[in-house]
């Protein structure tokens, strides 16, 4: 086996990416990544940012949760799955995966060259509420966690859920972050009332 014989090749093809279908997470994850780097490209000029040091209250979530969520964090420590879903659960969830994925393109689509990866102002910016928009206000976000914790309980294991759990967290403290930012570039009425009409994270969830 090409494994035994590669040691570097068999860490990184290791843990949960090593046995399929959970490896076929591992390929959405993979796909979604280089796809989303390459959109990275098409995006409007950046008038005003978040600092990057103020911005670490969510960076630092997300990074950690990122590396436990990694198979490589398994195989180092040794960590067994709590739970085993079966062939037909882990197809099930990669299919959750993919539609997570999916709809954070389309929401990152929807928005257009006002996307941007960090907290910005693009160049006319102005409040989106169509799309993927009028059902949460941050749907990349909403798309990431669902995606993310479809991802985590097909994994099963302890490190898994605990990354989920903190890229969940680390997004909910981005989309605060950013409608503070928002509200104050865009106007408390514009943004404002945008947010009194539309959910935060959670589709159909009812507004106070």
């Amino acid at each position: 086996m090409i494994h035994d014989q590669n040691p570097i090749l068999a860490f990184v093809w290791s843990g949960w990416t090593a046995t399929w279908p959970t490896a076929l997470l591992a390929i959405i994850w993979a796909a979604w990544l280089i796809s989303w780097g390459i959109g990275s490209f098409f995006s409007g000029r950046t008038e005003k940012h978040v600092r990057t040091w103020d911005s670490r209250a969510y960076r630092i979530p997300i990074l950690v949760g990122a590396v436990l969520l990694t198979p490589w964090t398994e195989r180092i420590l040794g960590i067994q799955p709590l739970w085993n879903v079966g062939t037909g659960g882990t197809y099930l969830l990669a299919v959750l995966t993919v539609a997570g994925t999916l709809f954070t393109w389309w929401a990152r689509i929807h928005l257009g060259r006002f996307w941007s990866n960090a907290i910005t102002r693009k160049e006319g910016h102005r409040v989106i509420d169509t799309g993927p928009y009028g059902l949460v206000r941050h749907p990349i976000y909403t798309g990431l966690i669902a995606a993310m914790l479809a991802t985590g309980i097909a994994v099963g294991t302890i490190t898994a859920l605990l990354g989920t759990v903190l890229i969940a967290f680390g997004l909910w403290q981005k989309a605060r972050m950013e409608e503070g930012f928002l509200t104050a570039e865009l106007g408390a009425e514009a943004y404002g009332s945008y947010c009194h009409r539309v959910p935060m994270l959670v589709p159909f969830l009812p507004q106070s």
